[in-house]
């Protein structure tokens, strides 16, 4: 089955991120917040995100208009009726997952997927709330969506494999990226391998081997990554880079997964990275470096 029409339930970075990427291949996204004002402001910024892109000439005025065309703000969970497949991105709280799909469960037909974007929690879980668990499935996309070609589909525990071929040709065929299959364990592949790589980051910052500024850029041009570890906690919230480091710590008990202390006191301080424009280091209101 064709998915001409996608929903995303989560208006924060990733979703804005999916959102965005969904609409620029010509897909028609339905994109749910809570409320209108959180609605507002995920269309706020991924207009920023696109003006961005029309400043580097990466894509036309035109091209822009469609984008923004295809994203259609619903407040309701309700407008997600029609929709071929589910894409759930909001905050990583297992409980409020749960819900979430308990109530998807009951709005869209039973031939829809519902896909999750986690990073940690447990898909198995996460299914065990519906009546539909071999429909259940997890789609973890990588900050920044529209330009990291890969996804990891996680496959739960009754995960069916009609679900995962379905969301495998969804991946590879429709939106373009590489799927990458993954069996449920804590953190995945990507999140499991660049957690441990960012909290070393932040202990070779609080030893004082070298500068926040220093440590990125060994990483970025030594490298070739397109942010360095410490930025990229910020990217990615580092309220969310201590939930994960904490849930593989408890799932695992392995020291290497022990959040570091300075990864501690930023979230305690309100710092959480781009979102309160204050980390590692300081951003604007559209997320750029200051």
């Amino acid at each position: 089955m064709a998915h001409h029409t996608i929903g995303v339930v989560g208006g924060g970075t990733m979703g804005q991120g999916i959102a965005e990427m969904l609409a620029g291949k010509g897909l028609e996204v339905v994109l749910v917040e809570r409320n209108a004002e959180k609605l507002a402001e995920a269309r706020e910024r991924i207009e920023n995100q696109l003006d961005k892109q029309l400043e580097k000439w990466a894509i036309t005025k035109a091209e822009k208009k469609l984008i923004l065309g295809r994203i259609h703000l619903a407040p309701s969970l309700e407008d997600l009726g029609e929709c071929g497949m589910v894409i759930e991105s909001i905050t990583e709280d297992l409980e409020e997952k749960k819900e979430l799909f308990v109530q998807l469960d009951a709005i869209c037909p039973e031939h829809v997927i519902l896909a999750s974007n986690t990073s940690t929690l447990s898909l198995t879980e996460i299914a065990a709330a519906t009546q539909r668990a071999e429909r259940v499935i997890g789609l973890h996309f990588v900050y920044p969506v529209s330009k990291i070609h890969m996804v990891e589909i996680i496959r739960a525990l009754k995960t069916s494999e009609e679900t995962f071929l379905r969301t495998k040709r969804f991946v590879e065929d429709t939106i373009q990226k590489h799927g990458i299959q993954v069996y449920e364990s804590p953190g995945f592949v990507t999140t499991r391998l660049i957690c441990v790589l960012i909290n070393e980051a932040m202990h070779v910052l609080s030893e004082g081997v070298a500068s926040a500024e220093d440590i990125d850029t060994a990483m970025r041009i030594g490298y070739d990554f397109h942010y360095g570890p410490l930025e990229m906690a910020d990217r990615f919230g580092l309220d969310s880079v201590l939930a994960a480091m904490e849930r593989m710590f408890r799932e695992f008990g392995e020291l290497k997964y022990r959040p570091a202390v300075r990864l501690k006191q930023l979230v305690r301080a309100g710092h959480l990275g781009v979102k309160t424009g204050q980390g590692f280091f300081r951003y604007d209101k559209d997320g750029d470096r200051l």
